[in-house]
């Protein structure tokens, strides 16, 4: 497993569910497009480009229970976890960041 990829994992078990700013909120209703209350990865696939956020995480980071959905809990450490990769890349010692911010 690379170091980033642990590091995203890392952060999505750390995450709590906090509050998702509003971008966040319309970003999840936007892609969930059937209205089942989660994100499948065909939707995913469909949707993700129309993100405006950078890193963009992939389903697998982000599906913390692996049950090829992604739920608003879950989607919400992703949005924890896209805020805190510069702030990692920053203070990484080594090149596992793709762009240093």
């Amino acid at each position: 497993m690379t170091k980033k990829s642990v590091a995203i994992i890392s952060v999505l078990l750390l995450s709590g569910t906090a509050a998702l700013a509003d971008s966040w909120v319309d970003s999840f209703k936007s892609l969930d497009t059937d209205g089942s209350g989660r994100i499948s990865r065909t939707e995913w696939e469909a949707g993700w480009q129309k993100l405006n956020i950078e890193p963009v995480p992939t389903f697998t980071a982000m599906d913390a229970d692996v049950n090829n959905g992604i739920d608003e809990d879950e989607w919400v450490a992703a949005s924890k976890m896209v805020k805190a990769f510069p702030v990692s890349c920053k203070s990484a010692n080594s090149s596992w960041c793709e762009k240093q911010y």
